[in-house]
């Protein structure tokens, strides 16, 4: 596509682009994604590069009574947030663009996060294990996972979405080379998902903000 829709507000040098849709005029971009997190439950994501992506730079200073459960082949890893101390289990952590996890909002009310860091971009590679894994787009784009994210179909794939304490599940059936449900599978930016596959893969891409 010659145009990507990133829901993002960039600054690139001295040129800054706003909404979708934008030309960029340069190799980076770098600006940010706000993103609201329920009370309870959620998958995130982290849609930018923020240094070396420690949970303490992306989730900036004094991000509320929050959780990160990271799953791995460990089983979860939990990193929560003492908003006494004001600092993190484990500050140093690291969540890259391109994984998901869950967040626990232990509040009454959503909490507003503003992710700030530059756009993935070039020759992008996300590994998908077989067996269970949480990921998410490698970009800060929303669309219909395989179609508008490069999303690999080719095997029977399955993709568990999780929203308002209960999962919308689809699953992709390779003889007919469709999803389940007629959309398929929409992701939001900054958003996770679980994914099943017997075997490993890797979702690839080649994105650029100026194409």
């Amino acid at each position: 596509m010659r145009t990507k829709t990133l829901l993002l507000t960039a600054f690139v040098g001295a040129l800054g682009f706003t909404a979708a849709q934008a030309q960029v005029y340069s190799v980076n971009a770098v600006g940010y994604v706000n993103k609201s997190i329920p009370a309870g439950f959620s998958i995130v994501a982290n849609p930018l590069n923020n240094g070396e992506n420690k949970v303490a730079d992306v989730f900036g200073a004094n991000p509320g009574a929050l959780t990160v459960y990271r799953f791995g082949d460990a089983g979860f890893a939990i990193n929560s947030y003492d908003t006494d101390f004001e600092e993190w289990t484990n500050g140093d952590d690291v969540i890259n663009p391109g994984e998901g996890f869950f967040v626990l909002n232990d509040s009454d009310a959503a909490v507003n996060i503003t992710f700030v860091g530059e756009v993935p971009q070039g020759d992008l590679s996300n590994a998908l294990p077989g067996g269970f894994s949480i990921r998410s787009s490698q970009v800060p784009q929303s669309g219909k996972l395989d179609t508008d994210l490069g999303f690999p179909t080719d095997e029977a794939v399955t993709v568990y979405q999780y929203a308002n304490g209960a999962y919308s599940i689809n699953s992709w059936d390779t003889d007919f080379e469709e999803w389940s449900t007629t959309s398929g599978p929409v992701v939001g930016v900054a958003e996770g998902f679980w994914v099943l596959r017997e075997t490993a893969a890797a979702w690839t891409r080649s994105f650029s903000t100026s194409d």
